[in-house]
């Protein structure tokens, strides 16, 4: 194999692929980047077993071929290379190195043989749509807080991607939990997504999944099946493990009767809660809020740090309540509204409340309160 390739775009392909790779591994191949060359195109593999990458880039191939070297190690060089220069990479079969020049540096790294690299198997997928990039990046990325790293209830590790009824039709929904704060998403469903099996999405790939997403016209090909699914554009796929379990009737745990509605600028209670909660212990991290006649005061009481206090208007005209939350969740969903306002509903001081964007039901938050 004997290929050019600018330097931008093969960091580009290089830095999805070595981001898969485990950084400590027992099997020495899983540490290694399979690019192979043909036509004009090269494209680099990567996989950890449960996630496989697989970056596409225009290249000037002299020679077509494959082999594996250390994606760590190829990344960390390319990055390093000056903007714009023209980097070759040259493998000679007899010695087991990959040759990697630019302008006057010159690498020589160890390779492993191609044949040696596991390739996940294909799976026949049941169901295959088109999403916008914009869309699936919203459904992922304001849901993804709240997945649970409770190893030991590993089905709430990840985002759950079904088909539901919303209020206006059929929806594609995102839900993720830890039993402290549920996040619940939607959008309406693409064409052709009807028969889509409910999945859960790991966690790492909900990670990965942001490079894929960063444009946000592009025209995502999705295709689900009951073990694995795929997300791909021309250049990129991203092929992942599903995580085998069930995700729990979440319906139950979201509030329907809480009546005692607030309404804040959102950025404004975000930075006052930050603010705050500086003073209290790391523990618990407990903010109360007192709301009352469109009053507002967040207050922590920390007996061995100090004490807080700060007063927000707001709009409230139902009687007076107190509520302990905990700092982080609060600021964790606060941050996920994109207007201007949030609504909180409350129901009492020890059950659940219920947070969206305004008037917008395909964003909702639900946590749970703390005693203060």
């Amino acid at each position: 194999m004997k290929i050019s390739i600018e330097r931008g775009v093969l960091l580009k392909a290089v830095s999805q692929a070595q981001s898969v790779v485990e950084r400590r591994n027992t099997i020495p191949i899983l540490a290694n980047v399979l690019i192979e060359a043909e036509g004009e195109t090269v494209s680099l593999r990567a996989t950890d077993l449960d996630i496989e990458v697989v970056d596409r880039a225009p290249a000037q191939v002299e020679r077509p071929g494959a082999t594996t070297v250390s994606a760590v190690m190829l990344h960390e060089i390319v990055r390093k290379l000056p903007d714009g220069a023209l980097v070759g990479l040259a493998d000679d079969p007899r010695t087991g190195r990959l040759a990697v020049t630019a302008g006057r540096s010159s690498f020589s790294l160890a390779t492993l043989p191609r044949e040696d690299f596991p390739v996940m198997a294909s799976s026949e997928y049941s169901c295959n749509f088109t999403a916008k990039a914009g869309d699936l990046k919203r459904l992922f990325e304001k849901s993804k807080f709240a997945i649970s790293t409770e190893e030991t209830r590993y089905y709430l590790n990840g985002v759950y991607m079904h088909v539901a009824d919303g209020e206006s039709g059929r929806v594609l929904r995102c839900v993720a939990t830890d039993g402290h704060r549920l996040a619940r998403i939607e959008t309406p469903l693409p064409e052709g997504a009807a028969d889509m099996p409910g999945v859960i999405v790991p966690r790492k790939t909900v990670g990965e999944l942001r490079k894929l997403l960063e444009d946000d016209d592009t025209d995502i090909a999705v295709s689900v099946s009951e073990t694995k699914l795929r997300f791909a554009t021309p250049d990129i796929s991203l092929t992942s493990k599903v995580i085998d379990g069930t995700f729990p009737d979440y319906t139950r745990v979201i509030p329907t009767g809480n009546t005692r509605r607030l309404e804040v600028d959102a950025n404004e209670f975000a930075r006052a809660v930050d603010r705050v909660a500086t003073v209290s212990s790391e523990r618990s991290r407990a903010v109360k809020l007192a709301i009352e006649d469109d009053r507002l005061v967040l207050s922590v009481n920390a007996p061995d740090s100090g004490a807080a206090e700060e007063e927000l208007v707001v709009a409230y005209n139902d009687e007076r309540l107190e509520i302990g939350f905990n700092a982080k969740y609060l600021l964790e969903i606060a941050n996920q509204v994109d207007r201007e306002n949030a609504v909180f509903l409350f129901n009492s001081s020890g059950d659940p409340t219920l947070m969206r964007e305004g008037n917008d039901t395909t964003a909702i938050y639900v946590v749970m309160p703390m005693r203060v």
